[in-house]
């Protein structure tokens, strides 16, 4: 298996980020580049945020005034990313989770935090490789599915909750 850094920020002050939560975002990281076979080693950047940072990047960004659950931005086009010269891997793009929905979507779907937190940081890898469903059913589709089995290969499935008591 190739080396994946993952660089994990928190930039909100609201929530308390739960123990575990890092450990869980580099899994799941890991095992999205292990499915879809990516071959080199990997950067990967995700930072927490508040509703009202994430609406602010999602109206600069996608001019959609209002918060969403998670943002990503990838930092290659077509399977073709850039090296970095210092470690050699290719940086994969940003991960930005908004913290508070994601409480809420937990409490609302009826799963743990850790499987909601899970689900966005696989949601977010698979855009980041190049996925798409905003306007493609198709690729909607193969989004879920490829999202649901990395999921259940990390004991995520759905109604189930993920506990690791490491960090």
């Amino acid at each position: 298996m190739n080396k994946v850094k993952v660089s994990i920020t928190n930039k909100q002050k609201t929530q308390k980020i739960p123990s575990g939560i890092r450990l869980l975002i580099r899994k799941c990281c890991t095992a999205v580049l292990a499915e879809e076979k990516f071959e080199g080693d990997a950067e990967v950047s995700v930072s927490f945020v508040n509703d009202q940072q994430i609406k602010e990047l999602n109206e600069k960004f996608r001019n959609i005034d209002m918060p969403t659950d998670v943002l990503s931005f990838p930092l290659g086009e077509n399977g073709v990313y850039d090296l970095n010269n210092e470690t050699q891997a290719y940086m994969l793009g940003d991960i930005v989770i908004a913290i508070e929905t994601a409480v809420k979507q937990a409490e609302i779907y009826g799963h743990s935090l850790e499987r909601e937190i899970g689900f966005l940081t696989v949601h977010s890898m698979l855009h980041l490789l190049g996925y798409d469903h905003v306007n493609d059913t198709l690729g909607e589709r193969i989004m879920r599915e490829k999202e649901e089995a990395v999921l259940d290969s990390l004991g995520y499935s759905r109604g189930t909750s993920f506990v690791d008591s490491e960090d």
